[in-house]
Formats: C-alpha cells, sequence, structure tokens
C-alpha cells in the first residue's frame, strides 16, 4: 500500500503548462489532480493572469487532495516588482486517506517534474495557505 503510487505517470500537459506559467506567464495558476484508474497527474484547471489569489483558492475541491502551482506577484521592501512560484500541496483533513497516501508518496517525484518551483506549501485547511502565509514565504 505504501508505495501505491510509485507507478505514477505525469501527463505532457502538466509539464507544459507549468512552462507556459514560468516562461510566458500565460496563467496565474495550475491545479492538478491525480487520476487513480490512469495512475497519472494531469492538469485540472488554468487559470487566468487576471484571476484573484481568492480564485484560486476557491478552485481547490474543500475535500479531495490536490497539486497546485501558483504565481505570486508581490512588491519588496525597497519596492521592486518581484513573483514567486509556489508549489502548494492540498491535502485536506476531510479528503481520504487513500488519496492523502497517493498525493503524498507522488509529490516529490512530480514536483521534480516542474523545473522552477521556488517556494513549497503543504496546506490541510485553507488558513495554511491564506494569503499572509504566501507573503510571508515569499520573501
Amino acid at each position: 500500500m505504501a508505495n501505491a503510487a510509485s507507478g505514477m505517470a505525469v501527463h505532457d500537459d502538466c509539464k507544459l503548462k507549468f512552462l507556459e506559467l514560468k516562461a510566458k506567464r500565460t496563467y496565474r495558476f495550475i491545479v492538478f489532480k491525480i487520476e487513480e484508474k490512469q495512475k497519472q497527474v494531469v492538469v485540472e484547471k488554468l487559470g487566468e493572469p487576471t484571476q484573484s489569489y481568492e480564485d484560486f483558492t476557491a478552485s481547490l475541491p474543500a475535500d479531495e487532495c490536490r497539486y497546485a502551482v501558483y504565481d505570486f506577484d508581490f512588491v519588496t521592501a525597497e519596492n521592486c516588482q518581484k513573483s514567486r512560484i509556489f508549489f502548494i500541496a492540498w491535502s485536506p483533513d476531510t479528503s481520504r486517506v487513500r488519496s492523502k497516501m497517493i498525493y503524498a508518496s507522488s509529490k516529490d517525484r512530480f514536483k521534480r517534474e516542474l523545473d522552477g518551483i521556488q517556494v513549497e506549501l503543504q496546506a490541510t485547511d485553507p488558513t495554511e495557505m491564506g494569503l499572509d502565509v504566501i507573503r510571508s514565504r515569499a520573501n
């Protein structure tokens, strides 16, 4: 059971969309889900550049695990415009135990496929990935 997800594939689309977010800033965020039957990670939702952090958090299901990438723009104390690419492992307390295990055991392998992640966050409820948390981790 522990290695139930060791054979998890990553759909090419995941990498392509991530590259577009990173290089061209085509998207504000990407939500990924694991298709357990196909044993692969796929893109579930793409956020437009104009969408807010609230739009992003609203797109995560309340009781299912997901991986997500968010491109966070901020201004430093020196008034410089910067951005950080966050990888968020969303694993709500209310999700299925099997699902949590699969997401946990596949996370590092999936993250390695996405070259350019700058900050990683684990969240089991929305407060653990609030905008204040994102801001404090971005600097």
